[in-house]
């Protein structure tokens, strides 16, 4: 599958957590999430963060319906020492206001450190689709309000939207508004804003910034695989966006690392 994809086999989890250390490095990244991006792989990033942990945080996707879930999420934030729970409602069917969904930020809310990841809006696999399997997502289901109503049951546990919302900026943007725990990530190509004719980067930029504050943007690239690797370009154009809007050099350093290093302290070895 690999070749078929012309991505590099990943190979044992400490050797991609070095080579992940080693790209960080060659392009001045110097912390970084790392997504076990299947249910019940929290292991392999696990061992990243017990390798790394000052320069890697570790979050993990679960899926609500699951029987465990409240146990898998308690143990990944505790005796693996994770830090970020990732729900992704459209693929897993489970609405982010379902009780489902709220036993398994429950169980987060009682690990101190603990954040929500939350992926809202459109969804898609890059590597379903260059395989050509159909999707099953429901995106009905990623919706910034229903997150909303999950994150002011939970007022002292931080929530990450991915994305700007992903095609649901506004009513990203409402979430923001009405909860000052939810925070917005700025990560991946962004290609959403095709949809809307004339909306540009720095106008997603402008109004995220009106919304939410420097203070609860998070810079992000969705770097994914080798031979890729970090993804330079949207650094690039994101660092472009906001010095063309006239962003000051201490919002422009919370964006792209002071509010990361507040929400995710590096854990100490051990």
């Amino acid at each position: 599958m690999y070749r078929e994809l012309q991505w590099d086999d990943p190979g044992e989890p400490d050797a991609l957590a070095d080579r992940w250390i080693r790209e960080m490095d060659a392009n001045g990244v110097h912390r970084a999430a790392l997504i076990a991006s299947v249910p019940g792989d929290e292991a392999s990033v696990a061992a990243a963060v017990a390798r790394h942990p000052g320069r890697i945080v570790g979050f993990f996707m679960v899926d609500p319906s699951a029987a465990d879930a409240q146990a898998r999420t308690r143990r990944a934030l505790t005796d693996q020492r994770l830090t970020g729970v990732c729900l992704f409602p459209a693929m897993h069917h489970v609405p982010l206001d379902d009780d489902r969904s709220r036993h398994v930020v429950e169980a987060a809310a009682a690990c101190p450190g603990a954040v929500v990841f939350a992926h809202c809006g459109l969804l898609s696999v890059g590597v379903r689709d260059r395989l050509g399997l159909p999707s099953r997502f429901d995106l009905a289901l990623g919706d910034p309000m229903a997150l909303s109503r999950l994150a002011r049951a939970f007022p002292a546990v931080p929530f990450i939207v991915p994305h700007f919302g992903a095609g649901r900026f506004q009513d990203a943007l409402t979430a923001v508004d009405a909860c000052a725990n939810v925070h917005l990530d700025t990560s991946s190509s962004n290609n959403w804003i095709r949809q809307t004719p004339g909306l540009t980067l720095a106008a997603v930029f402008r109004a995220a910034l009106a919304a939410a504050g420097a203070s609860r943007l998070l810079f992000g690239t969705d770097s994914s695989f080798f031979p890729r690797g970090w993804q330079r370009g949207i650094y690039e154009a994101q660092k472009t966006a906001l010095e063309d809007l006239g962003v000051s050099l201490e919002d422009r350093a919370l964006i792209f690392g002071r509010n990361f290093e507040r929400l995710l302290p590096a854990r100490r070895s051990g």
